[in-house]
């Protein structure tokens, strides 16, 4: 179990600071955001999926979900 949630945390600060450096945010701006707008609890629940996708493919879906919970990216 302690590997699961290791690869869990790694995956998710990795889709954190990879949505940070596309957006140009901050690392605590990014994660505020996914935070506000549910990209977190999203890369919680959805982990068995979302991490065997590409990077590329997970920050779209972060994207879209919170999008869809109101938030907006310029």
């Amino acid at each position: 179990m302690g590997q699961v949630n290791d690869n869990k945390i790694k995956h998710t600060n990795y889709c954190i600071a990879t949505f940070a450096k596309q957006y140009k945010m901050s690392l605590l701006e990014a994660f505020n955001y996914l935070d506000r707008y549910g990209g977190l609890t999203f890369l919680d629940e959805c982990y068995e999926a979302e991490h065997l996708l590409s990077i590329e493919d997970a920050i779209h879906d972060l994207v879209v979900i919170c999008k869809n919970n109101g938030g907006e990216l310029k």
